[in-house]
């Protein structure tokens, strides 16, 4: 027994060019691998312990910076099997981890495990300076650097700082137009992560995100955080010509063409120029004949949505009620 255990000790040691613990009391200073009395090997690198010699093995690969697990498609590069099996699921969106308790599912266990604070109201991450907490350790961190106004990583071409290096790499993108996800159902691209995954709830119409004053659910946080304004009445954008208050920032840049006569959005068959975009994607409609709205009665098809409104009151005397209307309204 005691020569099976030195064989395997012998065949770990020549695998990571490590030592025995009970090589020699002379060699301590130079071991990168140990191991107690109750068979626990130990890496000196980061002391952390493991049973048995093969997850070890594993593990130091870490330090070695080799990564021998390549992903087919796209050929991003892993130190273990198990982190590319993660990884592989952000292609094919599976999701095998489910929350027993509103079936939300997730593609790591670690993030199901995390999900679950949420129901228990967990928060075991604490900031020592405010005392905030937080249900994930990688929350506190980005919080603490609010302390420390640490700002690490800076763009090379905008000179934009950064507290975390996958804020860096997202927003790099926008320089370089590189759109690396993309979506398994329609194969639309997207720069970041997070931005295919909002996409993904198009197809499932997962509204996760819910207004606790009328119930009104939404796909993503800053819908809803846009939608809190309209009970608050809070407008927090002003104009600084008229001083006209908006509630989004893009609805007060809208209001500011109306000051300088800007018209950035053009129709590449005539020319014409909008300064809404929306009006000029029904500006479009003209040039390429689409009517993709028809009539339920009578299938007539139309450009332009009030176009069909107007359309269907022909149907519901509507049109003949308000032009009565208008003739009592102005007494004629």
């Amino acid at each position: 027994m005691e020569a099976s255990i030195e064989s395997n000790d012998k065949d770990l040691s020549s695998d990571l060019g490590v030592k025995d613990l009970k090589a020699s009391s002379t060699d301590t200073n130079v071991q990168i691998l140990t191991r107690s009395d109750d068979k626990l090997f130990t890496c000196d690198i980061c002391n952390k312990v493991f049973p048995q010699k093969w997850p070890l093995k594993r593990h130091f690969l870490t330090h070695m910076n080799e990564k021998p697990y390549s992903c087919d498609l796209c050929c991003k590069k892993f130190s273990r099997q198990e982190n590319l099996i993660q990884h592989i699921r952000t292609h094919t969106n599976e999701k095998p981890f489910s929350c027993d308790l509103c079936n939300k599912q997730f593609s790591r266990k670690g993030y199901l495990t995390e999900h679950h604070r949420i129901h228990k109201n967990e928060k075991p991450y604490s900031c020592d300076a405010c005392g905030k907490k937080f249900i994930e350790k990688r929350y506190l961190n980005k919080h603490i650097r609010t302390h420390t106004n640490e700002t690490t990583y800076s763009c090379d071409v905008c000179g934009k700082k950064f507290i975390e290096k996958g804020y860096l790499n997202d927003h790099f993108r926008t320089h370089t137009g590189e759109k690396p996800f993309s979506c398994v159902i329609c194969n639309k691209k997207f720069s970041q992560r997070s931005h295919l995954s909002m996409h993904y709830r198009t197809h499932t119409n997962e509204k996760p995100y819910s207004c606790d004053v009328c119930n009104k659910q939404f796909s993503c946080k800053s819908d809803l955080n846009r939608h809190l304004r309209t009970h608050m009445t809070e407008k927090p954008f002003s104009c600084d010509v008229c001083h006209k208050q908006f509630s989004r920032k893009n609805d007060l840049n809208k209001h500011i063409y109306i000051h300088t006569n800007e018209r950035p959005y053009s129709c590449d068959v005539c020319s014409k120029q909008f300064s809404r975009k929306s009006d000029l994607n029904r500006h479009l409609l003209t040039h390429m004949d689409e009517k993709p709205y028809s009539c339920d009665v009578c299938h007539k098809q139309f450009s332009r949505k009030n176009g069909l409104n107007n359309h269907i009151r022909t149907h519901t005397n509507e049109k003949q009620m308000c032009i009565a209307n208008s003739f009592l309204k102005n007494g004629i």
